[in-house]
């Protein structure tokens, strides 16, 4: 009977959910926002329908993210979150007579308490068993890299609350870092930067807007523009402007340098021999916030190491948690290992 449950690997990423079935490959990609009404505490929308919310309801309906900065901030909703996109994908009759077995993704810096609250929450959301893997190893898989060889392979998440860097080998992390710098940071930038050059007031999902299509961090061959609505701060009136590349790219400058400067420490600290062969086979970038234009071109221009965009890189993470899903016995042994140890 148990053999029936459903294997289920879940992104749990502070901008977008990503969830794959064994067998089926990803089969829902739903931004982690949540509408509430606050009256009757019921839930009115999840996902892509809560976040064309945001920043437009009215008072007694409120659109949440869950996550934030990579972590669970609101635990409840994150776990209602978490049962209406398990019961989507596993259909309510199959989900409440076999279990699924559970992988989620966390960030390579979270603590035991941030653990924790990711397990309880997937274990209420109706999980069998959960188990977490680390979102840069979960990423190294998913782009194709084979993880267990006694070889140095560098991995830069960028998603939309961390930015994960690790040099793995033989399967584990040898050196890592996590800085809550990532696309939600970039967006607040663009955001503060309008304000300031423009004096006009602009919503996180315009800012994020002109991350997609203008978004740049290093000069481009060609300027690319676009309008964008926002509030006069001034006059208070509805205002259009057209905002260029050149401008995001500067106003982008201080978490890029943030990104590049975390890329720097890791590499400082890895041993000589593997930082040998990263040289050799290059960084792997993986997550939404790698697709912005020119920062591959700006990595390779601050390290001197060749810098390549995984294929897929938005679904990385959750392709990676899906094949781990195929080694669970050597999963299942290195936790029991780890709970024995424990133990003594």
């Amino acid at each position: 009977m148990f053999g029936f449950g459903q294997d289920i690997g879940i992104d749990l990423g502070t901008a977008s959910v990503l969830v794959y079935i064994k067998g089926k490959g990803i089969v829902l990609k739903e931004p982690s926002v949540v509408a509430i009404d606050k009256n009757t505490n019921r839930l009115l929308a999840v996902g892509e329908d809560a976040r064309k919310m945001l920043g437009r309801t009215p008072g007694n309906i409120v659109a949440i993210r869950p996550l934030r900065e990579g972590v669970i901030s609101d635990y409840d909703i994150t776990e209602r979150m978490l049962k209406y996109f398990i019961n989507k994908v596993c259909g309510n009759k199959a989900f409440k007579l076999f279990k699924p077995r559970i992988m989620v993704c966390v960030p390579s810096g979270v603590t035991e308490v941030e653990k924790r609250a990711v397990i309880d929450a997937a274990m209420q959301a109706g999980a069998r068993k959960t188990y977490l893997i680390e979102e840069p190893i979960a990423a190294a898989i998913g782009a194709g890299i084979d993880i267990a060889k006694a070889c140095g392979s560098m991995v830069v998440d960028i998603g939309g609350g961390t930015t994960d860097i690790a040099v793995i080998s033989l399967g584990g992390t040898v050196v890592s870092s996590s800085i809550k710098i990532a696309g939600d940071k970039f967006d607040e930038a663009i955001v503060r930067y309008m304000r300031k050059k423009h004096n006009i007031m602009i919503g996180e999902r315009t800012a994020e807007e002109l991350k997609i299509h203008v978004g740049t961090v290093y000069p481009r061959v060609q300027e690319v523009t676009m309008d964008i609505r926002g509030r006069n701060l001034i006059s208070g009136l509805p205002k259009t402007i057209t905002i260029t590349s050149t401008e995001i790219m500067e106003a982008l400058e201080e978490p890029i340098s943030s990104v590049v400067e975390a890329v720097h420490s890791v590499l400082e600290r890895t041993p000589p021999e593997l930082a040998a062969d990263i040289s050799d086979r290059g960084i792997v970038m993986t997550g939404g916030g790698s697709l912005i234009y020119g920062l591959d071109k700006l990595l390779q221009e601050k390290t001197g190491i060749n810098v390549l965009i995984a294929d897929d890189a938005i679904s990385c993470v959750a392709l990676g948690t899906g094949k781990a899903l195929d080694n669970f016995e050597a999963i299942e042994e290195s936790a029991n290992a780890e709970s024995k140890a424990l133990r003594r």
